[in-house]
């Protein structure tokens, strides 16, 4: 599940996860570093309820992916963040991206992925966030290239890029799953 910031790519998200009947986990990756984003934190577990397993995984997913049940879903929410704990953490890129895609093809049950379109705009005036939309651009697409379904939210309206999405039976988004 793809989009700009505020699309509605994680509720809509959320929904699809709901509809599967599954055991759910959400694998957060935010990092709350001031008061706005705590609140944000917040809000979004007062929206998902009490019926979810959450694991903080700010940048080891792997091992969270690894340790799947079959019978479960997992939300990730989201790549972007992850990313750029690994970017800023000055972790390898490159390997921390073949890791994650390498763990979502593996991971025994089927995940939801969210990430960020961020290279929509006007070409960044510095050198990290240059990197930082290049690599974001290149998980993107390593993550689409290998998924069943890929869509996008703008303005809370889901568009399908890859595949087909049906609501009632579809049980991954943006990731390769397990029917």
């Amino acid at each position: 599940m793809t989009g700009g910031a505020a699309s509605g790519k994680s509720t809509f998200a959320e929904k699809v996860v709901r509809a599967t009947g599954k055991p759910k986990t959400y694998v957060a990756t935010m990092q709350p570093y001031d008061d706005e984003m705590r609140a944000k934190l917040e809000k979004h577990q007062q929206q998902r309820g009490g019926d979810w397993t959450t694991i903080e995984a700010q940048i080891d997913i792997v091992s969270v992916l690894d340790q799947a049940s079959a019978d479960d879903i997992i939300l990730l929410d989201c790549v972007t963040l992850w990313l750029t704990n690994v970017l800023l953490g000055d972790h390898d890129v490159d390997a921390a991206c073949d890791a994650l895609v390498n763990a979502l093809l593996t991971c025994a049950c089927d995940v939801v992925v969210v990430s960020n379109e961020v290279g929509m705009g006007i070409v960044p005036d510095n050198a990290l966030s240059r990197k930082f939309r290049n690599a974001q651009g290149k998980v993107n697409q390593m993550i689409a290239a290998r998924a069943d379904v890929v869509m996008t939210v703008i303005s809370g309206l889901p568009l399908v890029l890859k595949g087909s999405y049906d609501p009632v039976s579809a049980t991954h988004v943006f990731l390769v799953g397990k029917v």
